[in-house]
């Protein structure tokens, strides 16, 4: 059955659409009365994601209250490693924190393949339901964390400033890095195809944290692993018609290595102007992006400025997909989305 909105779909595969596509990260999430209502009732954000009637609950509240052209899955990027066994907890405040990280090439060897299927079923059940409910009124975005993200989280035991236990892994035994780079690849790949089988329409990879790595860090322990992920999606045939986009937060000066992996579209932050990416890279693949999310901190107008702003920077043109350049905070007024939202229908449309 077809979507009666596809513009999302439409802009990633660079046709033509009567106005911009619109989604926001983290469009499900602190900022909004209802969600904070849900996660109270759910006692903790675990529950939250474990329980697909909650995790479902939460993914349309935003379609519920904007004219959003996608939905994206209510979940974490941490669920692989929780299925891993380190022992995951979400506190308040505190931010991830991992019981059992893992520091040394003997823990990288005993580290077993992970059966996604029966370990991560709340999420695939949470897929089929939230597609269930949506009845084909927009598509469903599937995620995960890019290896290397993941693998920061996995070795640091939680959130970092200065990612000393991750980078001296890299540096002091890359051997060890790789192999756990490898495991969870193979992982994130069994997920997305998984993700897809229950009814994602397109996936997202969040590769936050590949913007810490030099140049040659990057190519050898982020963007590789990306690019055996892409391969794997585009030569399977249950998910190589699925758009994949890709999003290294602080990668602006790695466009063309990562339009290369053969995905469809490349999210941007917005250090990155769209014009001069579209410049560099053609038509090769979408764009989406890239609004820095504290002007949504500022007043209604304001906010209607700078998404013309981002609109004008694209130019005419297909294959736009207007986005944050990173997820949303939660202190925002939500009347500052609906004006950004608003906006960027009325002003693309003309």
């Amino acid at each position: 059955m077809s979507l009666k909105n596809d513009r999302f779909l439409r802009a990633l595969a660079r046709q033509p659409v009567d106005c911009t596509p619109v989604w926001m990260m983290r469009q499900a999430g602190r900022y909004l009365p209802e969600y904070r209502a849900t996660r109270q009732k759910a006692g903790d954000f675990l529950t939250l994601c474990k329980t697909p009637e909650l995790a479902c609950e939460v993914t349309l509240q935003p379609l519920a209250r904007f004219d959003l052209d996608a939905a994206i899955l209510f979940s974490d990027i941490l669920t692989i490693p929780d299925a891993m066994g380190l022992g995951l907890s979400l506190n308040e405040g505190v931010g991830p924190v991992f019981a059992n990280p893992i520091r040394s090439a003997s823990q990288v060897n005993k580290l077993a393949p992970l059966d996604v299927e029966n370990e991560l079923t709340y999420v695939f059940d949470a897929v089929r339901l939230i597609r269930q409910e949506l009845d084909n009124t927009v598509p469903l975005i599937g995620f995960t964390g890019s290896p290397w993200t993941l693998m920061t989280y996995m070795v640091e035991g939680g959130s970092s400033k200065d990612f000393r236990y991750a980078k001296g892994m890299i540096f002091c035994e890359p051997k060890a890095a790789q192999q756990l780079l490898s495991t969870v690849t193979e992982a994130v790949i069994d997920y997305l195809k998984a993700q897809v089988a229950a009814g994602a329409q397109a996936l997202m990879v969040f590769d936050t944290w590949g913007g810490l790595l030099s140049t040659q860090g990057y190519q050898q322990f982020s963007l590789q692993y990306m690019q055996r992920i892409v391969a794997a999606l585009k030569s399977d045939p249950s998910t190589q018609d699925v758009p994949v986009v890709l999003f290294t937060k602080g990668g602006g000066q790695w466009l063309e290595a990562i339009a290369s992996t053969g995905c469809d579209a490349l999210g941007l932050d917005w250090t990155t102007s769209l014009r001069s990416a579209r410049k560099q890279l053609g038509d090769k693949v979408a764009l989406q992006g890239n609004m820095d999310p504290t002007v949504l901190y500022a007043t209604p107008d304001t906010v209607r400025q700078e998404v013309r702003k981002v609109l004008d920077d694209f130019g005419n043109g297909d294959g736009h997909v207007f986005n944050l350049g990173h997820g949303i905070h939660p202190g925002i007024n939500p009347e500052n989305v609906q004006a950004m939202v608003d906006e960027v229908h009325a002003y693309s449309a003309r």
